[in-house]
């Protein structure tokens, strides 16, 4: 079924892999804490705000996109920030229909204040779970687990991944490295992924999205990533050259061969260049290809958007329908970080009754 539309969608469940804490804070909140820790924002009037955030974001420049963060980060430095965050962040998601979400961050970022890592993760976690006991009580449930980032230009990936495995049991199901590819190359933080495969976590690497196919390279042929983040420019090994097949690169052909999912994000792929357009995202080709592909808002605060902005997005550029949506609910729920079992019940008991009834 075509021509569904987003007040369709946002009553469909999602899954949403890739999602940074501090890219999703509500314009209003930001205004709040920025006033109670004394922080000079760009703009005062919450509407404004977060229009000058997706203005801001939307430079074609990852480095340029990067730098809005400096107005979040500077009212998450306190536990009462962190928990009202995480909060607000899960009863946002939930009200869009998100019944697991694996929410990132970078504990190392929030230390200006005086908090220690503990604390940082502590707070989130409080905020998380009242989130979603009020989310539940409003009758939409939702799960949230949390990735624990190290910055790749940065030198903590060790203590970060130790701290993530320290957590692994209260809330924490993986770890990431996130911050500007170029020159920041995944292999620098590789004695943190031989600890964590050591320990039998789990982890993605951002990777593919500013830097090519060299970066996706190093993420799983050097460091072993579970998953890619982003991972778009895999679509360079990709050779397209109607009417004849597309034909796959060897990196290509083993990123499919493996069912590593790619973490793709289509609005901020168009913002930070990686993606001309929603038309021409690789997302149609890479689903027709049938890699396993998930749809994720990476920054809802600067891209301006929600999952079921995103599925909106693809379903009017492709004419995807609820088939389709289906597809790249349950790629995500197999691709959680979360033990089989688990992920095996949101799918049969939660995501495949609720798509039949939409499906007809």
């Amino acid at each position: 079924m075509a021509g569904i539309t987003h007040s369709d969608i946002v009553k469909a469940p999602k899954v949403l892999l890739h999602d940074h804490l501090d890219g999703g804070l509500r314009p209003a909140t930001i205004v709040e804490l920025a006033a109670a820790v004394g922080h000079e924002l760009p703009a005062q009037d919450p509407e404004r705000l977060g229009a000058w955030f997706v203005a801001a974001a939307d430079s074609g420049s990852l480095e340029r996109y990067l730098e809005t963060f400096a107005h979040t980060v500077a009212v998450m430095q306190t536990v009462e920030g962190l928990h009202r965050v995480a909060k607000e962040c899960a009863l946002d998601l939930a009200a869009d229909g998100v019944v697991y979400a694996e929410i990132r961050y970078a504990p190392e970022q929030h230390l200006e204040r005086g908090l220690t890592l503990d604390e940082v993760v502590d707070a989130v976690h409080a905020g998380f779970r009242e989130g979603c006991a009020e989310a539940a009580a409003l009758g939409s449930p939702i799960r949230i687990g949390t990735l624990l980032t190290a910055m790749r230009h940065a030198a903590r990936s060790q203590e970060i991944a130790e701290l993530a495995v320290r957590y692994r049991d209260t809330g924490v199901v993986g770890f990431d490295i996130a911050g500007a590819e170029a020159g920041f190359p995944p292999t620098r933080h590789l004695d943190a992924f031989e600890y964590l495969q050591r320990e039998n976590f789990h982890f993605t690497i951002h990777a593919g999205e500013a830097f090519g196919l060299p970066s996706i390279w190093e993420a799983i042929q050097w460091c072993g990533a579970d998953r890619l983040g982003h991972g778009v420019r895999i679509v360079d090994d990709i050779t397209t050259a109607a009417p004849e097949p597309p034909v796959l690169g060897r990196l290509a052909a083993y990123v499919r061969d493996k069912r590593i999912p790619l973490e793709l994000c289509p609005s901020s792929n168009v913002q930070t260049g990686a993606a001309a357009s929603i038309a021409e995202h690789p997302i149609k080709l890479l689903h027709d290809l049938r890699f396993r592909v998930t749809v994720n808002t990476d920054n809802r605060l600067m891209s301006g958007t929600s999952m079921t902005r995103e599925m909106t997005l693809l379903a009017e550029s492709f004419g995807w329908g609820w088939a389709e949506l289906q597809w790249l609910t349950i790629n995500a729920m197999k691709s959680a970080f979360i033990p089989y079992d688990e992920r095996l019940v949101l799918i049969n008991e939660v995501i495949k009754p609720a798509y039949a009834k939409l499906l007809g």
